[in-house]
């Protein structure tokens, strides 16, 4: 039945209330991020672009191990000991040990055994140029351009030998390792070939060059070392030969001649000093021998000399023997008897005696000393007049002590020069490295390459690596909605609940009794995001419209949103609230659409006569109407608010399905007037662009989100 708003005429319209409610002011949500779960849903949404990389790596891993000729290893150990052999004295090659226990020293010899001399050394040894397999020809190229004639020229001839050598030189340095373990000085030489008796046969091959190149480049250090210093061994003989010749030249024109290396003349003045010193102590001796018997008046009884003479002591003794005798005598014989007179002569005799040798010793001390003060005056004068000659000949032994020091320097250095070419014409006939090969390489019995179990594993989890990258590129290439907070930053509005998706086994259900279907987490999930949308509402509380929810979205979640509007009418049903759904969607499959809301929205028809409750449900249903005609958004925003305000009589609740803005400009009117406009998005599946094109348009539509509902499909 048509309504009486048809016959009010649109000029004469009421005013519009011009409430508008707003998102509350203040609040702050975190920035977007990427949190582990959004990871999880990343990895999960894309897993089959990683599994498919996975699978693809390993698949070609596979066929790469099946197909690639088997590759055997063989390794030769050396061991380098950093003190070499000391078999003779060898400063050419010095052996001291560095501080850190010759490691880096060992070291270096890693690059020595990769060096070019050592692998032509075993190249030429084991003809290996010659070998197919490293001299170019064993690839398919090859052996296709190997039929193609050459010039034949000998030129051509050396520069194909040449690169030839090159070319296995090169191909040898690619299948050569040389190790080191920590803290040990053995070098691993590990060599590479298709052949298990190749490969040992090289590694052995280039452990023996080392050996032999460390033996030719000391021998060649000790080599041009002895050749240099022979070369300089004539000069310095002809320096020591000018040397010579200069002091001679000098002595012999300053008249300076030279016994034992110092001049005759100071040896002379050395032995005549030497004479005067001795000459001088003998005569003091005497003089103190004089001065003695001179003090003791004449009679020099007393004296070292009479105590020490022979005849003084002899005469003494018989003077003793007289005098006991004469004694003894007068004491028998009587003074006057002869042999007592005769006794007393003998003793008077005896005394004389006494007396002329004393006299003799004190004149013998006086010639003495008379003869040593002579020879000491003597002596004295001829020291003088050598002092003066010395004197005289300083000057000219200063230059010549000059001269004499050049010459032993020169004489040092070619005494040096000559042992230094002696020892080192030596140390080229002897080997003083001390390296030894340890253990011979021999034949591998299993193939080092390839590890078709290690590639195929690895190819495996490096797929899942890559395709993870990949899936996480595409992702951040364009995202989708990953989380709340995410949302919460991309609309500036809360994130009022995350429903889970319905399972496979359940169905749709419209209204009423077939909605317990939906389990009680989504409903009470649906609950609780109504309590959120009105707890934080700000509408005044004379307001005559009845509350009312828009929801919109992207135009691919358009099935998401039907189904949380929906949800939240049941969830408000279920509660005992009185709901209007209007479904701005309805209708699209109809030839005949039936009159809804554009009816209404033109002033052609009474909402309450196009409402229909659904059979055993409190949920009216509002559908979207006749597209017939157009009308203005001033008349479509009046007769919003007529309906909702007639709808507050019956209606606890007004729940639209606005669709996507974007493309549903008819639902402008109903989204200046609703109360809250809430934005229906799913985790991981709704791109950021279509969130903010929606945005985007309610911002046209002279509004603001107030609030988002998510859907997980993963729950």
């Amino acid at each position: 039945m048509q309504s009486s708003l048809l016959s009010l005429p649109q000029q004469h319209a009421p005013q519009v209330m011009q409430y508008a409610p707003e998102p509350p002011p203040g609040a702050s949500y975190p920035s977007s991020s990427v949190e582990l779960g959004d990871l999880k849903r990343i990895l999960v949404r894309r897993r089959f672009l990683i599994l498919a990389t996975a699978a693809l790596l390993t698949l070609a891993a596979l066929l790469y191990g099946l197909f690639t000729p088997a590759l055997y290893s063989s390794v030769a150990e050396i061991i380098v000991d950093p003190q070499d052999l000391q078999v003779v004295t060898n400063d050419v090659n010095p052996s001291r040990v560095p501080p850190d226990g010759g490691i880096t020293m060992v070291e270096s010899q890693v690059a020595v055994v990769q060096s070019s001399g050592v692998l032509l050394r075993a190249i030429a040894a084991t003809n290996l140029t010659e070998d197919p397999e490293f001299n170019g020809q064993d690839g398919l190229l090859s052996r296709l351009l190997g039929g193609v004639p050459g010039s034949g020229s000998t030129e051509t001839d050396k520069t194909g030998e040449t690169d030839k050598t090159g070319t296995t030189l090169d191909a040898l340095r690619r299948r050569l390792a040389v190790k080191r373990a920590d803290k040990v000085l053995v070098l691993d030489v590990i060599v590479t070939a298709k052949s298990a008796d190749k490969a040992a046969k090289l590694a052995n091959a280039i452990a023996q060059a080392y050996l032999a190149d460390q033996a030719a480049a000391r021998a060649k250090m000790a080599t041009d070392a002895s050749d240099s210093i022979t070369a300089r061994l004539e000069e310095q003989r002809k320096r020591v030969q000018r040397a010579e010749n200069a002091v001679e030249a000098y002595k012999s024109a300053n008249n300076m001649v030279m016994a034992a290396g110092n001049l005759v003349s100071d040896q002379e003045l050395t032995e005549i000093n030497t004479q005067l010193a001795a000459a001088q102590s003998r005569t003091a001796t005497l003089k103190a021998q004089v001065d003695q018997l001179r003090r003791s008046g004449g009679a020099p009884d007393a004296t070292s000399e009479a105590m020490r003479s022979a005849v003084i002591s002899s005469l003494r003794a018989q003077e003793a023997t007289l005098v006991d005798q004469v004694s003894q005598l007068g004491t028998e014989l009587g003074p006057r008897h002869p042999s007592m007179m005769a006794a007393q002569q003998q003793l008077r005799d005896t005394r004389a005696l006494i007396a002329r040798e004393l006299g003799r010793i004190g004149a013998a001390a006086e010639t003495d000393y008379e003869r040593a003060l002579a020879n000491q005056q003597a002596l004295e004068a001829k020291v003088a007049g050598m002092k003066s000659k010395s004197l005289d000949t300083d000057q000219a032994s200063v230059k010549l002590r000059e001269l004499q020091r050049d010459l032993e320097a020169v004489r040092s250095v070619y005494a040096t020069y000559l042992q230094r070419a002696q020892e080192t014409r030596e140390q080229v006939n002897v080997d003083s490295t001390n390296a030894r090969i340890i253990s011979d390489a021999m034949p591998a019995l299993k193939k080092s390459w390839p590890p078709l179990l290690l590639l195929v594993f690895g190819a495996f989890f490096g797929g899942l690596g890559l395709g993870t990258g990949m899936a996480l590129i595409a992702e951040y290439s364009s995202p989708t909605v990953l989380s709340s907070a995410q949302m919460q930053s991309a609309i500036d509005a809360p994130v009022v609940g995350v429903l889970p998706a319905k399972s496979a086994r359940r169905r749709w259900w419209p209204f009423g009794g077939a909605a317990a279907q939906a389990g009680q987490k989504m409903d009470a999930v649906a609950g609780l995001a109504l309590r959120r949308l009105f707890s934080s509402s700000r509408r005044p509380p004379d307001w005559p419209l009845v509350p009312s929810i828009l929801l919109t979205s992207a135009p691919e979640d358009a099935a998401q949103r039907g189904r949380v509007a929906r949800l939240l009418a049941n969830a408000a049903a279920a509660r005992g609230s009185r709901v209007l759904f209007i479904d701005t969607n309805a209708g699209k499959g109809h030839k005949e659409p039936q009159p809804g809301l554009l009816d209404v929205l033109r002033g052609e028809y009474a909402f309450e006569a196009l409402s229909q409750y659904v059979p055993g449900s409190n949920v009216a249903v509002l559908g979207k109407g006749r597209p017939k005609a157009a009308f203005s958004e001033a008349q479509g925003v009046y007769y919003t608010q007529h309906m909702l305000a007639q709808a507050s009589r019956n209606f606890e609740l007004v729940i639209v399905d606005g669709g996507a803005l974007a493309d549903n400009l008819n639902a402008s009117p109903l989204v200046a007037m609703v109360d809250e406009i809430v934005l229906v998005a799913t985790l991981n599946a709704t791109p950021m662009r279509d969130v903010t094109a929606a945005s985007q348009a309610i911002s046209v539509m002279g509004r603001l989100p107030t609030g988002a509902l998510l859907v997980d499909e993963a729950a």
